[in-house]
């Protein structure tokens, strides 16, 4: 028996209808369904399963239902064992999950007969150096982001590429970025967008105060470490914008090329579609 599993965004009034009818759609297909606690909440009686656990029963693809931000955390907890993810956009903006409900059938039939197109997205792993032991490590499919903490104006920065120093930054933060991820936080401080095939990362730094400091896109097989110089509590890293930890000065969050891929299945959308689309491009 083939399987798959749902994964879903909390309290989101579609799902109270949704949920059911693709479980029974897949049931029909004779798949072993797994859900995550979140979405077994609208199946009375079914077993939920932890989402860090959903990779350990190998299913052969795992359908998200919300936003990009639900889609970060699956990715995350699935690309370990190269688990392709449907993305179905409940959300607003929607850069990853970019199949439609009106599009969610169509799709599946496709994924059901082997007849999906698949994005392989590259990831950035990090560990963070304190006292030159590594005390936490993450892989991140969008970006890793050191920001000032809600206590300090500016934080101090200083940037590493394969060893040799390019600067140190007073800024609110700076973001380390995959093509992936230069839609998002990147973005929105000035970053470039790149496409998801390149092999590079692009570093921004959010609101220098250096009007001269500028996004830099380097190579994804560079060494990139970032050194926090501010103090206890003015500094916090973050991945992904969900999960991360304070930093102390003299923390060093060392980067390199992600250990995992993340596998999007998609129609025929091209980038370029998707970024009209969203960003409201002019239209020929």
């Amino acid at each position: 028996m083939r399987t798959a599993a749902i994964i879903s965004k909390p309290e989101k009034p579609e799902l109270e209808l949704l949920v059911p009818e693709l479980l029974r759609w897949l049931r029909e297909r004779e798949y072993a369904v797994y859900l995550d606690e979140e979405t077994a909440d609208y199946v009375p009686g079914e077993t939920p399963v932890r989402r860090g656990e959903i990779a350990g029963h190998g299913p052969a693809f795992v359908v998200v239902l919300g936003g990009d931000g639900t889609l970060l955390s699956a990715a995350r907890a699935v690309a370990c064992k190269g688990i392709p993810i449907v993305g179905v956009n409940l959300g607003s903006l929607g850069f990853l999950t970019e199949v439609t409900l009106e599009d969610l059938y169509p799709t599946l039939e496709a994924v059901h007969h082997g007849r999906c197109l698949t994005d392989v997205r590259g990831m950035i792993h990090c560990e963070v150096l304190r006292e030159g032991r590594c005390v936490a490590e993450y892989e991140a499919l969008n970006d890793v982001v050191i920001n000032k903490t809600f206590l300090a104006r500016l934080v101090s920065i200083d940037l590493y590429v394969e060893g040799d120093f390019v600067a140190s930054y007073s800024a609110d933060g700076v973001i380390v970025a995959t093509p992936t991820g230069s839609t998002a936080y990147s973005l929105a401080a000035g970053g470039p967008i790149l496409m998801p095939s390149v092999d590079v990362f692009v570093i921004t730094p959010v609101s220098p105060h250096a009007l001269t400091h500028r996004p830099l896109v380097v190579r994804d097989t560079a060494g990139i470490e970032v050194v926090c110089n501010s103090i206890k509590q003015e500094a916090f890293l973050s991945i992904d914008g969900q999960i991360g930890m304070p930093l102390n000065g003299g923390d060093r969050v060392v980067c390199h090329k992600g250990r995992h891929q993340v596998k999007l299945l998609r129609m025929r959308k091209t980038f370029f579609e998707v970024l009209r689309t969203k960003l409201k491009w002019g239209q020929r």
